[in-house]
């Protein structure tokens, strides 16, 4: 039997009780425990086979004695002490996957209500003025993603039925995947030249941290629709308010920015053609039923076969 201690972290609001029951429905005969407070989480972790949140501190970690298994409630891992971790031989998985359905709507959904001009309507309602204006098509337009995992293959799976052209951009473009063409991150200029709409759904590391920098937005087409739902250090914060100033963007909506919270005299909270939404993309009120899948499915599998790899959504050291 495995210990399951649930750390009192909140997701989008919803509570981590939510979560801890969704789990115990899963995990019959196992124990799963919410720590509710931090004398709680101090009295269980020492013996918690596996801890359940959103991250975990060394001094949490030199307490658990027993942990085979972080499960972290995010698809980023960057936050996570991740070589103290693989020193003590516990294995890290993610939430990867979980977010794929409701970030890819809200892709979609950012680049239809630029495209139909629906921020323009809703100004034109707050001023109770009834004129028309010009709108666009989604359909037939040429379309980039970049980055392949969970959610940048959901958002190519919705794009079924509006007869676009996909391009997708992945660290490792011999692999191919679900777009019309494949392209590596040293392809960026190429897989983004003639795109007019753009999702940014990549991991942060080393390679894309600034992948859109001031030459990229050069090259972009200047009615283009950028998305970003990965994090906000991939795009250059200073290089897309250039870009938006000298209109050589068409619009953006960000989930994610560089400073996040994005501080409240910054210049992009001012433009029309911008949407800032307070990294919100993620949440589902499926979120901890996708996720308790995930986590029973690994604890299940470690316990029967006595070993902690090879799990669903493991990231290796």
């Amino acid at each position: 039997m495995a210990k399951v201690l649930v750390r009192n972290y909140s997701v989008h609001g919803m509570p981590a009780d939510q979560y801890a029951t969704e789990l115990r429905e899963r995990l019959p005969g196992h124990e799963v425990v919410l720590a509710r407070t931090p004398a709680l989480e101090r009295e269980h972790v020492t013996d918690a086979t596996v801890i359940a949140g959103g991250s975990i501190s060394t001094e949490l970690l030199d307490s658990a004695d027993s942990l085979r298994l972080f499960a972290a409630s995010s698809a980023g891992y960057d936050h996570l002490p991740l070589s103290e971790l693989a020193d003590r031989g516990v294995a890290v998985t993610t939430a990867s996957g979980v977010h794929g359905p409701n970030i890819a709507e809200y892709v979609l959904g950012a680049w239809l209500s630029f495209t139909r001009e629906f921020f323009t309507a809703r100004r034109r309602q707050e001023a109770h003025a009834w004129h028309s204006f010009r709108a666009s098509e989604f359909g037939g337009s040429r379309v980039c993603v970049v980055g392949m995992g969970a959610i940048g293959e959901a958002i190519v799976d919705r794009l079924h039925g509006f007869d676009v052209e996909t391009v997708g951009v992945r660290h490792s473009p011999e692999k191919g995947g679900p777009t019309d063409e494949v392209y590596g991150y040293d392809e960026i200029h190429e897989a983004v030249a003639d795109a007019r709409y753009v999702a940014v759904a990549c991991p942060l590391t080393d390679v894309t941290r600034g992948l859109f920098d001031a030459d990229v937005f050069e090259t972009m087409h200047p009615e283009a629709v950028l998305v970003n739902v990965a994090r906000g250090p991939v795009v250059e914060t200073d290089a897309l308010v250039a870009a938006l100033r000298r209109n050589r963007l068409g619009a953006a909506a960000l989930d994610v920015t560089d400073p996040e919270p994005l501080p409240n005299d910054h210049p992009l909270w001012d433009f029309e053609n911008v949407l800032v939404t307070p990294h919100n993309a993620g949440h589902t009120p499926k979120y901890y039923e996708r996720l308790a899948d995930i986590v029973a499915e690994n604890v299940r599998r470690g316990v029967e076969n006595g070993e902690w790899s090879g799990l669903r959504n493991q990231i290796e050291p």
